[in-house]
């Protein structure tokens, strides 16, 4: 049995009152200030490091980084100091350090792999108070006591045997696996996705998906051979899994498959502007099981990754974001057909939006019953902006330029025979 930190109060006390102490304080501040020297020098040589980033943080302090520098010279300080003078201080400052970084930890990888939920938010204050709270039981000798204790408390489950003490630290030690693979996916994620476009967004992401489920998975292995579970008889729980998929789980397991798909083909892309099932608008999202498509309206809609594979869609910029509209024009028959023309191509150059190359061409394109029927085409290469507010735009031109220079646009004309009886 290990001995207790705190033996007395007045014990404890003295060796607090001491002038020693006022020197470990003193290297206890060193080491700190060391620390945030080394971890900013370091920061600085990661000039384009996210804000968030786990190592670092927004203010260098509350990274990962500073606080296990601190306890690394901390602990050498203490290794040193013990050859010459008698230790009070680093006692209770090695402990506390340890608690920082394991809370440090846990709440920047959580913070990093998933959205600030409730739940993320519920469990980063059930590690700060575990970490705190094994802070205190070390520091008061309790920790040793209390875990004799909990080891006494056992039974046996089939030929295996149990304690909760064992469970503890399986459970502790599962959880430590899990946050180092969910750190280590995010850092492959951010490194990964760090200025990546279109296609190659998508293929990225796909592969920042599989090497966080494999991360994830391998670590949930390690988690519960921790716990002490034998892996071998996960075989039939994997076989119950296989047949649910098979017969119960069909459309969702489709909907993986084709997420997954869809990424690696790179049919679809982020960015890319899309009609599904007569919604159209611009692929926001495209995860495992879903793909998030949202309207120039702001309208999302949330399609099923298995009706992109089997269904008709249509994608404006699959091979070129370039995108060709065109807009009808009659004008009387009377009308001169260069001066027509020429206003139509003014009315489609006087937009930004419209090309150069390929320019706005007109075509007649028929005799109409009223009158002559004109069709001015032309391309824009940004249909996520909207594709009506531009035909919009060069409709009122096309109005004004006519009326300007007085050509007709004709009225439906009718004939009407009458019959006297």
């Amino acid at each position: 049995m290990s001995k207790p930190v705190i033996t007395d109060l007045q014990d404890w006390l003295a060796a607090l009152s001491q002038t020693s102490v006022l020197i470990e304080l003193g290297v206890l501040l060193a080491c700190g200030l060391l620390a945030w020297l080394l971890a900013r020098l370091v920061s600085k040589a990661f000039v384009e490091r996210e804000l968030n980033s786990i190592m670092f943080g927004r203010r260098i302090v509350d990274g990962v980084l500073f606080p296990a520098l601190w306890l690394c010279l901390a602990y050498a300080a203490r290794k040193l100091l013990a050859y010459s003078m008698p230790l009070a201080l680093f006692k209770l400052a090695i402990p506390v350090l340890i608690s920082l970084l394991v809370i440090r930890l846990g709440v920047k990888v959580l913070q990093a792999a998933f959205n600030n939920t409730p739940a993320i938010r519920l469990l980063e204050r059930s590690i700060s108070w575990i970490a705190w709270l094994a802070m205190v039981l070390w520091v008061s000798g309790l920790l040793p006591l209390l875990m004799e204790e909990l080891d006494q408390i056992s039974w046996t489950v089939g030929g295996a045997s149990l304690s909760v003490r064992k469970i503890i630290e399986g459970t502790l030690t599962a959880g430590l696996v899990l946050i180092i693979s969910l750190w280590i996916s995010s850092a492959i994620e951010t490194k990964l996705l760090r200025s990546a476009k279109g296609g190659e967004l998508s293929l990225r992401k796909a592969f920042s998906n599989a090497a966080r489920a494999l991360l994830m998975f391998v670590g949930l292995l390690l988690a519960l051979s921790a716990v002490g579970i034998d892996l071998t008889a996960l075989s039939v729980l994997g076989g119950a899994i296989g047949v649910g998929i098979g017969f119960g789980l069909q459309k969702l397991a489709a909907n993986y498959v084709s997420g997954f798909v869809i990424l690696t083909e790179r049919s679809m892309r982020i960015g890319d502007s899309v009609q599904v099932d007569n919604f159209s608008g611009v692929i926001t999202q495209i995860n495992a099981r879903y793909t998030v498509i949202r309207s120039l309206a702001g309208r999302e809609s949330i399609v099923p990754n298995e009706m992109l594979i089997t269904s008709r869609v249509e994608n404006l910029s699959l091979a070129d974001p370039k995108v060709w509209q065109s807009t009808n024009v009659s004008v009387a028959y009377d009308s001169d057909v260069d001066l027509v023309s020429r206003l139509l191509l003014q009315a489609a150059a006087t937009q930004e939006r419209v090309l150069a190359d390929p320019g706005p061409s007109v075509v007649l394109l028929a005799f109409g019953a009223d009158g002559l029927e004109f069709r001015l085409g032309y391309w824009m290469g940004d249909p996520e902006n909207g594709s009506d507010n531009l035909r919009s735009f060069i409709n009122l031109e096309i109005l004004r330029l006519l009326r300007e220079h007085r050509v007709e646009i004709p009225f439906p004309q009718r004939v009407i025979h009458t019959r006297q009886v």
